[in-house]
């Protein structure tokens, strides 16, 4: 039925970004026209949580080594905006967008649906 999903990232400095996630995390990507960037992500899933305030979307990038992947990140210029932290669920760290917004990533460490076909 699904054939993807796609994510948008609404930010202050959108070409500056766009070239971060191009050249720095290196995502394939194609030119929708005009420079208009569109990039392939790795297989994803989606959870649902409650909360008490304003309905919110969150995106975090998933790895298997957290530490292997923010080094390797720093290697090719990232800013590392927060250091990993034990979430009990996973390991918790974020980078810094060149317009300032941060990207989270994490390490699970709970079972993850990303592998299986919808």
């Amino acid at each position: 039925m699904f054939s993807g999903a796609h994510v948008i990232l609404h930010t202050p400095d959108a070409e500056a970004d766009r070239a971060f996630l191009r050249d720095v995390l290196g995502f394939p990507h194609v030119d929708a026209g005009r420079g208009w960037l569109v990039f392939a992500l790795p297989p994803a899933e989606v959870a649902v949580h409650p909360t008490e305030g304003e309905p919110k979307h969150e995106l975090y990038l998933m790895c298997d080594d957290i530490v292997g992947t923010l080094t390797a990140l720093e290697d090719r210029g990232a800013e590392i905006s927060r250091p990993v932290s034990d979430q009990g669920w996973g390991l918790l760290a974020a980078l810094r967008l060149p317009s300032g917004t941060e990207l989270p990533l994490y390490e699970p460490r709970h079972p993850t649906a990303h592998g299986l076909s919808p």
